[in-house]
């Protein structure tokens, strides 16, 4: 009986890293329009990567010092590096933050799902259905499914362990 407690207790731990990772759409920096200056003047990531000093300054309409000179190129040069041939972003950390920002699907763990699915159960999946915030109600549905699914083998390892446990 204990060998079997252990295994389910094993088996939930090791639960969460057989999961696989979410696969981020793939964003365009060509399609991310970043305002710029308080002309209301829209330029994409793409060019803003490529462009000189004197040209944003031109758009902005106010000259940078050497700080803001220096951290612009500096900024310049990451971006080139997270932009590949095509346009796409391949950096994971960028291409999630612009997915957001774009209407791209929110991914990884959603904790009020999980919550209302694990403590609440159905209810909690009914309400996590029923909440229209339109931002991320698909991860906070999944998230929820998975709390009510674990609360479920939970609920039945304590049973069964307690029914074995009986005389």
């Amino acid at each position: 009986m204990k060998k079997l407690i252990f295994y389910c207790v094993l088996f939930l731990m090791t639960l969460g890293l057989s999961a696989s990772t979410p696969v981020l759409p793939s964003v365009n920096a060509h399609q991310i329009m970043i305002p710029v200056g308080k002309t209301g003047k829209n330029i994409s990531l793409a060019e803003l990567s490529r462009i000189s000093e004197s040209e944003l300054e031109a758009l902005t309409g106010r000259k940078m010092n050497f700080s803001e000179r220096l951290s612009f190129k500096l900024s310049q040069k990451k971006m080139r590096k997270s932009i590949a041939e095509d346009g796409t972003i391949n950096k994971k950390k960028y291409a999630k933050f612009f997915a957001k920002k774009t209407g791209g699907p929110e991914v990884g763990f959603h904790g009020i799902g999980f919550i209302l699915g694990f403590f609440l159960g159905l209810i909690g999946v009914l309400l996590a259905y029923v909440i229209n915030d339109d931002a991320d109600k698909k991860n906070r549905v999944k998230w929820a499914w998975i709390g009510y699914g674990i609360s479920v083998v939970i609920t039945l390892i304590i049973v069964i362990a307690i029914v074995a446990s009986l005389p």
